[in-house]
């Protein structure tokens, strides 16, 4: 399962793959894949580097 921001409003979820329309502005936006891949942020399961 992987972490996903909105990248319009910023919104995160975890999913298998992002939503149609984003849950919270309700627009059809380009999540971005903002999942752990690295060592240094691996117990939190998201990257906080991606904005």
């Amino acid at each position: 399962m992987g972490n996903w921001k909105c990248g319009n409003c910023g919104y995160e979820l975890q999913a298998d793959k992002p939503p149609e329309k984003c849950p919270s502005c309700k627009e059809k936006c380009e999540f971005l894949d903002n999942t752990c891949y690295t060592p240094d942020c691996q117990y939190e399961g998201k990257d906080p580097r991606i904005k």
